[in-house]
């Protein structure tokens, strides 16, 4: 079987993270997988860049105009929304005529347009589209916030500032047109946004499934946290909370309840001040470590994948208080190092986290209970047999080989959509 993975990026942001994870799943399970994208980073053979790079720079640049001006020329949003007004039509390219199945991940800012996605769908193979948020089952958001327009039609997008705006009403259409007598298989990453996607008017009659994202345990994997944090310039004689995100400055990761978390931790047990620091990996991080009431150390951006293991590694225990999220690659991560975790309870995160078991689910938008599953994990918990819960989820639920499998069997009924119940 011959798969072609379809993402925006090769490397840069979560679903490229996760596409290039599946595609060496794959290939480590007997399919010949290949994966095509805007972004070329690396030398893989097995990644193939869009040819007319100048044409898709042109399609983002386009495309981020139209919602620019939607937007009333504020920058707020402008990367929240995306309307596929614009794309390059991959259905001539040699990957996509010699693959059995297409499998879309992240196809947006200028990758593929809907009349791209119709074309492909027109072409008559088996399309696997894995949803990475809500995007395709709404008009043009990535994340609802609440809103349950997507129920029945999206009509006034509540992130658009003027509500006489017809946007969204306008690429429902097309997406609705887009599919009209047409299959596509979605796979959810997490149960919770399968849930969500089912509830789409968009979506009836449409196959929605739900698989993990997968994670090599060869690369992240418990390692000497002294060496670590030597490694690092960690202090090797403190307890370290761990914070991770590509721009740590993103409201939907939550920072400001980090930030009160932290602040709560402090006042309440004042020796944290002498024997633990905070940890951040991300962009902005110096930013964000002056509000912080213990210790911190800002780490930056880093992309060598090893010394992201060597930041896991090096933590106690990992906090990722997100507002809206799916199934985060960083909380995989850290458990897959052996590091017990704390998030709120929201969108695919309890199915990440056993409470009390591999880490803590604390009350959504709590940051009390946050400090409080803070302190659990660092002073209360049985610390080994937490960290032995993380690696056994881990290697039952995410490992290569579990999820390879599960996606060959959604190829497989692909071909049949017809047979196929919702």
């Amino acid at each position: 079987m011959r798969v072609l993975i379809v993402n925006t990026s090769e490397r840069t942001g979560g679903a490229a993270v996760a596409a290039n994870r599946l595609m060496e799943a794959l290939k480590n399970n007997g399919v010949k997988a290949k994966m095509l994208v805007r972004d070329k980073e690396t030398e893989l053979l097995t990644v193939v860049a869009l040819p007319g790079q100048r044409m898709a720079q042109w399609h983002f640049l386009w495309e981020r105009l139209v919602v620019w001006l939607h937007l009333h020329l504020r920058r707020k949003h402008l990367f929240e929304l995306d309307i596929a007004n614009c794309g390059t039509d991959i259905t001539r390219l040699p990957e996509f005529q010699e693959a059995d199945v297409i499998h879309l991940h992240w196809v947006n800012q200028g990758m593929l347009s809907l009349n791209g996605i119709r074309k492909i769908l027109d072409a008559g193979k088996p399309v696997v589209w894995t949803m990475h948020d809500i995007w395709p089952a709404t008009a043009i958001c990535h994340y609802a916030r609440g809103c349950e327009q997507f129920h029945s039609e999206c009509r006034q997008c509540a992130l658009l500032p003027s509500r006489r705006s017809g946007l969204a009403r306008r690429v429902w259409q097309r997406k609705q047109r887009m599919l009209c007598d047409r299959h596509i298989t979605y796979v959810a990453c997490s149960q919770w946004l399968a849930d969500e996607a089912r509830k789409s008017a968009l979506l009836r009659g449409q196959q929605v499934t739900s698989i993990p994202n997968a994670i090599d345990t060869h690369v992240f994997r418990p390692e000497s946290k002294q060496q670590a944090r030597q490694s690092l310039g960690l202090p090797a004689d403190r307890r370290i909370i761990l914070f991770v995100s590509q721009r740590v400055t993103d409201p939907r990761k939550g920072m400001s309840y980090f930030v009160e978390a932290v602040r709560l931790l402090a006042e309440q047990h004042p020796e944290m001040q002498q024997n633990t620091v905070v940890a951040i990996l991300g962009g902005h991080a110096e930013d964000v470590a002056a509000q912080l009431s213990l210790p911190a150390c800002p780490l930056g951006y880093v992309s060598d994948p090893q010394r992201i293991v060597e930041v896991y590694n090096s933590a106690d225990v990992f906090v990722l208080p997100s507002l809206e999220d799916n199934l985060p690659n960083t909380l995989m991560e850290s458990m897959a190092c052996g590091v017990p975790c704390v998030g709120f309870e929201v969108g695919g995160i309890p199915e990440m986290l056993d409470h009390r078991q591999n880490g803590y689910v604390a009350r959504f938008r709590d940051a009390a209970d946050l400090a409080a599953g803070i302190r659990y994990v660092l002073c209360e918990a049985d610390y080994p047999d937490l960290q032995r819960h993380c690696l056994h989820k881990v290697a039952h639920c995410y490992s290569q080989q579990s999820v390879a499998s599960r996606y060959v069997e959604v190829y497989e009924a692909a071909k049949r959509p017809k047979e196929l119940k919702r």
